[in-house]
């Protein structure tokens, strides 16, 4: 089906909500729908009696639901420019053969069990990683995964193709967002490599249903204020464009919806059928609360202009750790042409990193590391605070303060 979330009766994963209805006001979203990740090998199966694989989708066949999002996430040098989501596989052979053999293909083994067929399994592929192959070869990760053999596209193909063939699963890949692939070089080069990847999986261009964006980020649907104004001037004599600003570096995209929607038309016109569809996370890209602005500003200097107009809050767009962001749009269906759904990707409360080393080691998996980016005293490459939260646990440990900031700043508010 060309949308697999219509007529959609969502997965309410138990383990989150069970977390999130413990919390003040968490009893208001505690009912969404939230992605489950499989981001080791032992997730799939755990060991210690904690909810699988196969357990999230019986659970979703008790539920009577039709819709459960499943995020595939283990990549040999995963997260290849950060630290705080290393994973378990390294860039080689065995590395590459493990992704495949006691990952890749246990997970579709269990996917295209029959006693699941009745589920749309909405398949999140691989978040961080075809996009690092555009922007951060610098990094030396980064460009042992361009490895022709078992480098992150010969996986992801791989990874498709497994998939492709299991026909109650829709595959959508990661595609970064709109502060990270939105200039117009990195677009550009964005969309040629990842399509150029897909259509080299067994389905080609069918392999997919689509894309999603913003993954585990913070960038917002829309900039109300601005939106208009991102590729107009600024100011008398037209000489100063309004995306110069420092916030925006010259990107035209201030913001996620025309992201994708340009996303979705360059990748029909290379080759892909009208019939994919966008999906944005927008779990925590709310920005509520009472620094949210109400008006566009009268300042006739652009730096002052943008910052006092935009409710994106970050210091810089390029800050992902543990944002005081807020809970955005619930999970919905085709909210937009072009976009099949708004989805929760990342469950609101789980940590994106560790705030500090002393508080980075995870004995479940001890690969995830600390990365300055989640220090609150750090200050990054660009001159800028990371606005990282203090006291976070490890990547994906639950963080009871972060949550309650996301509850506190939900826009729309919560009922």
């Amino acid at each position: 089906m060309d949308n697999p979330f219509v007529d959609a009766r969502w997965y309410v994963d138990p383990i989150w909500s069970n977390k999130a209805q413990a919390e003040t006001n968490g009893s208001k979203i505690a009912h969404y729908n939230t992605a489950v990740w499989m981001d080791r090998i032992g997730a799939i199966a755990p060991a210690d009696g904690s909810f699988g694989l196969r357990d999230h989708l019986d659970a979703a066949l008790a539920q009577n639901a039709n819709v459960i999002q499943v995020v595939v996430y283990d990549l040999p040098n995963r997260d290849c420019h950060a630290l705080a989501s290393n994973g378990e596989l390294k860039q080689t052979a065995e590395g590459s053969a493990r992704y495949r053999t006691e990952y890749v293909d246990v997970i579709a083994g269990i996917f295209s069990d029959p006693k699941y067929a009745s589920l749309r399994i909405i398949a999140i592929i691989e978040p961080d990683s075809l996009p690092n192959l555009v922007t951060n070869l610098n990094t030396p990760a980064c460009q042992e995964a361009t490895d022709p053999t078992h480098g992150y596209v010969a996986n992801t193909r791989y990874t498709l193709s497994k998939l492709y063939p299991i026909t109650n699963v829709y595959s959508y890949v990661d595609i970064g967002h709109s502060g990270w692939l939105g200039w117009t070089d990195n677009f550009g080069k964005s969309v040629t490599l990842i399509a150029n990847a897909i259509k080299g999986a067994t389905g080609g261009v069918n392999s997919i249903a689509g894309f999603v964006s913003n993954t585990s980020g913070y960038t917002p649907l829309y900039e109300p204020f601005l939106d208009s104004l991102a590729n107009g001037s600024f100011g008398t004599g037209g000489g100063t464009q309004t995306r110069q600003a420092k916030f925006y570096e010259w990107n035209p995209h201030f913001s996620e919806v025309s992201f994708v929607l340009a996303w979705r038309t360059a990748m029909i016109s290379a080759g892909f059928p009208s019939t994919i569809g966008m999906l944005v996370d927008t779990s925590r890209n709310g920005w509520g609360g009472p620094n949210r602005p109400t008006a566009l500003s009268t300042s006739t200097v652009l730096d002052t202009f943008i910052d006092q107009s935009r409710i994106d809050r970050r210091a810089h767009r390029g800050n992902w750790c543990n944002q005081p962001g807020g809970v955005g749009e619930r999970p919905q269906v085709a909210p937009v042409a072009g976009i099949d759904a708004y989805v929760w990707v990342k469950p609101p409360g789980e940590s994106d990193g560790a705030a500090s080393k002393e508080l980075s080691f995870d004995p479940i998996d001890p690969a995830k590391g600390f990365d300055r980016n989640c220090d609150p005293t750090y200050t990054n490459a660009a001159g800028t605070t990371t606005g990282a939260l203090a006291n976070a646990p490890v990547a994906g440990r639950w963080f009871k303060e972060g949550f309650q900031i996301l509850v506190n700043n939900a826009y729309p508010a919560l009922d």
